[in-house]
């Protein structure tokens, strides 16, 4: 393979994403043959009158400090499956050697937590699948009705030949080879490739192969974008009826729309009344987030724009790069969701320079949630399920220039326009981005993998 192969691999269809948002809403028929995310579709509230009993393998729950996104996602996940009467088995890691293990009853309305032996966060499957094992064959206990792994937390050869594992798919291979690409053009003309680069494309091409090879391994695969799911079938070519679409989700009343609230926050960490606009980043502060172009783009921007301030939330390895801009940047290290709810509402618009084409951070979701427009890159998971309309932000081309294009069409719209903006970002995410819409599309696949009569919708 050569990188101009690698990049033609995939050739996303906007057309076709376009096309499936308009019919979504009249839709009717076998869910396992919709191409489109289930979060367009509107499914029942009433509690399923028999609860589904459903392990869940995920290399680390959330047991305290800043868990990463896919931690995130599965706590919010089978958190309101539990509260729906689902009784979970969440098989997982040791927590950290800080933190308390969480315990929880079938009728606490939690999920039951079930942690491995061995070092803290270390991930052990065999141990996980021996415990799994164990609560499959304890006496009286109901068998489970659907297994469903966080990426490969279940590796292919246990997952093969079992007809109720489904598999949330959060990144794959061949949107590493994707990433590492564009990171390399964020290199200066006069700058050498790096030899890890050119090693990373050696040692991931195979791993590309061999995720073709194995995926179909599993019976049933969770896209968490549109142009995921279509990369699952056109390159991984996974059948289209085992290919399911269901964007993640975030707990709405943890992300509100709350003036007083940003006004406090920008006060408290020494933003002057007079700023004129506030940009906000969130997450890891690392090179695959983007974080070159911005740092770049906005150390150009804010020279001829001195009321314009940019918040960083997070932490990471380009944490004092941000620290050395000066006054108009604010470094916040990292927040819990609490903290961010303040950090949200405090600026005017989220910037979001990901040089990972398949991924779709939570932070876009939180962002929206909480009435703020957005800025993005332009890739086909951001343009086929967060940016679905000119109203809701700007993309640009994950370069510097592009970004920077943006940032002055920003700062010409001001604060004013940009809040109208926000108002349609907020209705567009409670209609897809809430946990209560991940949780209900997620329970009726797991109903129509147990019992195919919940496979029609509606």
């Amino acid at each position: 393979f050569t990188v101009p192969a690698l990049l033609l691999l995939h050739t996303h269809s906007c057309s076709n994403l376009s096309a499936a948002a308009n019919a979504a809403a009249a839709w009717s028929g076998d869910l396992r043959s919709a191409e489109f995310s289930w979060n367009k579709l509107k499914f029942s509230d009433e509690k399923p009158q028999t609860p589904l009993k459903i392990a869940v393998f995920t290399r680390k729950w959330p047991t305290g400090g800043v868990p990463g996104g896919m931690e995130r996602h599965a706590q919010t996940l089978h958190t309101a499956l539990a509260s729906r009467g689902h009784e979970i088995h969440v098989f997982t890691s040791p927590p950290a050697a800080d933190s308390s293990p969480e315990t929880s009853t079938p009728s606490s309305s939690s999920p039951i937590l079930h942690h491995h032996e061995g070092e803290p966060e270390k991930w052990r499957y065999n141990k996980a699948w021996e415990q799994f094992q164990a609560e499959e064959s304890r006496g009286g206990a109901a068998p489970f009705d659907v297994i469903h792994s966080e990426s490969v937390a279940l590796p292919f050869w246990l997952a093969r030949g079992v007809k109720n594992v489904a598999v949330s798919w959060h990144g794959i291979a061949l949107e590493s080879v994707q990433s590492s690409i564009y990171q390399d053009l964020t290199r200066k003309p006069d700058e050498p490739i790096s030899p890890a680069f050119n090693q990373s494309l050696q040692s991931v091409i195979p791993k590309v192969l061999n995720e073709i090879r194995f995926f179909s391994h599993y019976q049933h695969h969770i896209a968490i974008s549109d142009s995921c799911g279509e990369m699952l079938r056109d390159v991984y070519q996974i059948p289209s009826k085992r290919v399911h679409v269901i964007v993640n989700g975030v707990n709405q009343h943890d992300f509100v729309q709350d003036t007083s609230l940003g006004r406090r926050f920008r006060s408290r960490i020494g933003i002057p009344d007079n700023a004129t606009l506030v940009l906000g980043i969130a997450g890891r502060l690392v090179k695959d987030k983007g974080h070159p172009l911005l740092y770049e783009a906005f150390s150009k921007l804010k020279t001829n724009n001195p009321n314009t301030y940019l918040i960083v939330a997070g932490s990471g390895p380009w944490m004092n790069r941000y620290k050395e801009m000066g006054k108009q940047v604010i470094v916040l290290g990292s927040m819990n969701p609490s903290q961010l709810q303040g950090f949200y509402n405090a600026i005017d618009i989220f910037v979001n320079p990901t040089l990972r084409p398949q991924g779709l951070d939570l932070t876009l979701m939180e962002a929206m949630m909480s009435g703020k427009p957005i800025m993005a890159s332009r890739f086909p998971s951001i343009k086929g399920t967060i940016l679905v309309d000119d109203e809701f932000g700007f993309m640009f081309a994950p370069n510097v220039e592009s970004l920077y294009e943006a940032l002055e069409r920003v700062v010409a719209e001001g604060a004013g326009r940009l809040a109208e903006r926000g108002k349609a970002c907020k209705e567009y995410a409670v209609g897809m981005f809430t946990a209560r819409k991940m949780a209900l599309a997620y329970e009726r696949l797991f109903l129509c993998i147990k019992n195919q009569t919940f496979c029609m919708y509606p």
